[in-house]
């Protein structure tokens, strides 16, 4: 099982990272951003919306009081979710730090328990270990990070670190 001092770790690392590839997006055009690439998302837009939508939706999950995601869209449809780049940013900004203060709220007795939820899509009601499903949480966000790396480097952006052992902090 692991521990609250890891969950606040990869809340911090998860904020770190939307910085640094937030920051190096912010180079690109429009155009570049939502440009299909061939990401399971198709653009670097729509991952980092579909990304977003996904912290969302866990965080719900996880913490009732947190804010509700938009309705699922479609697989080629989450760039409309946030369709303006600032405004995407802004909202993963503030929300990577929801996601902090969470953290630093979760204690091993919620850690150990199970959770039930029901799909975005209303398909399957699940019940996991809560431990497992935060760990997904954090694998997700890196998951789709490394996809977000991917194709900053192919519009040639370079971006900062990613190893977490080089975190300050």
């Amino acid at each position: 099982m692991i521990a609250p001092a890891h969950v606040q770790l990869m809340a911090r690392y998860n904020r770190w990272q939307n910085e640094n590839l937030y920051t190096g997006a912010d180079r690109l055009s429009d155009v570049e951003r939502n440009r299909d690439a061939g990401a399971f998302f198709g653009s670097l837009h729509a991952t980092s919306a579909h990304l977003l939508w996904g912290d969302m939706t866990w965080l719900r999950r996880f913490d009732p009081a947190s804010l509700a995601a938009p309705a699922l869209p479609a697989k080629g449809e989450f760039a409309r979710l946030w369709p303006e780049w600032a405004d995407l940013r802004q909202r993963r900004v503030a929300f990577d730090a929801r996601i902090v203060a969470w953290s630093e709220t979760v204690s091993e007795a919620w850690l150990a328990i199970d959770l039930t939820w029901t799909s975005s899509d209303g398909s399957r009601t699940t019940t996991k270990p809560t431990w497992v499903l935060v760990t997904h949480f954090f694998n997700h966000q890196t998951h789709h990070r490394g996809q977000v790396h991917c194709l900053l480097t192919q519009a040639g952006v370079r971006p900062g670190d990613t190893d977490l052992m080089l975190m300050r902090g």
